[in-house]
């Protein structure tokens, strides 16, 4: 299996499988003398991790996170700190329960990716989905915790979750510090009190839905990116794609542009005390491929959870018409725990275009 890797100069490559001993990742061209610690990563990790309420899966992972290589003490200031060298990271699997899948070995479930892999490579690891399985997202989480090191603390990634099924929060309430009172991530407290009620309703029938991820980044300054090929907003958008289950990105104001006539869509600007200001930020922070300074504004939409109770038509490897239920511990909706996922995404490419403009412009 090739293309396990993400990034430019800052590059990262995961490895590892959902009911595999453990899952790890290396992260490479990380600038040295940068201090980090594994309690550094462990907080953005205790955010995506499982079992953290009764609308994500139960399974119990702790997902404490070692660093293998890539840090060394600093005398200086007696902490530790990158070398510059490749930072290898490894998670341990404890609660894997393999058996919940073994009725399923030889059926595709519909929606997943279990079909396609057996089409590619003639195997698969049927157990949790294996390489395909969500799993894998936490060492992304991890690798984006060393990139909002290298970010700064001038610069501010966000996420929350927007909409779950066709309920949708109302901008009007938005409040950041909501956020993370509920277990969905939600910046709208009455919103997501509906949604406890609508995860239940789900729970009980076997089902599942998907949901919007918003992520925010701010203290951008104007310039990163690139024109034509390496657009910032093109590689945040293939960034997002490549979150499980994600089956749409926008940025800004999105597809809603389409319905916008020029006056209305027209970011004007302004002179403002500290240089140009904007009245407004339809296009998401990025003109021309390139950030305005603007905050940069990034929706996914998730599709629902593939793995469900409910018995769906489908077939085996045989090519034999059959019925499929998936057993075991899933999550009800998959866009709760991608909330973190889609900050480390967005931290991910942000360093790595913060590297390349330097390296491009030398400052």
């Amino acid at each position: 299996m090739s293309h396990n890797s993400f990034g430019h100069v800052f590059r990262v490559t995961t490895w590892g499988e959902s009911h595999g001993p453990a899952i790890g990742a290396v992260v490479d061209g990380c600038p040295a003398g940068i201090p980090l610690r594994a309690e550094d990563l462990q907080p953005w990790l205790n955010k995506r991790r499982p079992g953290t309420s009764r609308h994500v899966t139960p399974r119990q992972e702790p997902d404490q996170v070692k660093i293998l290589s890539g840090v060394f003490e600093d005398e200086r200031t007696n902490g530790q700190v990158t070398t510059g060298t490749p930072i290898s990271l490894v998670i341990e699997n404890v609660d894997a329960r393999s058996k919940d899948y073994s009725d399923i070995r030889d059926k595709w479930r519909p929606g997943h990716a279990d079909f396609t892999y057996d089409m590619k490579y003639g195997v698969r690891d049927y157990r949790g989905g294996g390489r395909s399985s969500a799993r894998e997202t936490a060492m992304r989480v991890a690798a984006g915790g060393i990139a909002r090191k290298v970010l700064g603390e001038t610069i501010t990634i966000r996420a929350a979750l927007v909409q779950l099924g066709p309920r949708k929060i109302e901008r009007a309430r938005w409040d950041w510090s909501a956020v993370e009172e509920n277990p969905f991530f939600c910046p709208d407290r009455e919103t997501a009190e509906l949604w406890a009620e609508d995860m239940d309703a789900l729970r009980r029938d076997g089902n599942s839905t998907g949901g919007v991820v918003e992520v925010v980044a701010s203290g951008i300054p104007a310039g990163w990116g690139a024109p034509v090929y390496d657009k910032l907003d093109s590689e945040l958008a293939r960034a997002m794609m490549t979150i499980n289950a994600v089956k749409g990105v926008e940025i800004g104001s999105g597809f809603a542009s389409a319905a916008m006539t020029g006056v209305e869509a027209a970011d004007e600007m302004r002179r403002g005390k500290n240089g140009p200001e904007f009245t407004s930020n339809h296009n998401g922070g990025v003109l021309g491929g390139i950030s305005t300074g603007q905050d940069l504004v990034i929706r996914f939409a998730i599709k629902p959870t593939s793995s469900i109770r409910t018995e769906r038509a489908t077939l085996d490897k045989s090519l034999e018409e059959t019925v499929i239920a998936t057993h075991g511990r899933h999550d009800p909706c998959v866009a709760i725990r991608a909330v973190p996922v889609g900050e480390a995404m967005a931290a991910l490419v942000l360093a790595d275009q913060k590297l390349r403009h330097i390296a491009q412009l030398n400052r």
